[in-house]
């Protein structure tokens, strides 16, 4: 009974070690996920105001304002 409890309490206190080790993993892991966004934002950003895209949202919404109810 000895021996399972204490093999117990090992293979606990191992997983808790171990957990200790990959702590910083997520907070890397939500920066790269940052930065991911951010790179993605600034191309969609320079997508949309490009000249052909601006000119074509602009028809749109001319086109929306100016129809019939």
């Amino acid at each position: 009974m000895y021996q399972a409890v204490r093999a117990r309490v090992g293979a606990l206190v191992c997983g808790v070690r171990a957990a200790r080790r990959d702590a910083g993993m997520v907070t890397s892991e939500y920066a790269m996920g940052i930065v991911a966004a951010v790179a993605f934002a600034v191309v969609l950003y320079k997508v949309i105001t490009s000249g052909a895209v601006s000119a074509e949202l602009q028809n749109i919404v001319k086109e929306a304002l100016d129809a019939r109810m």
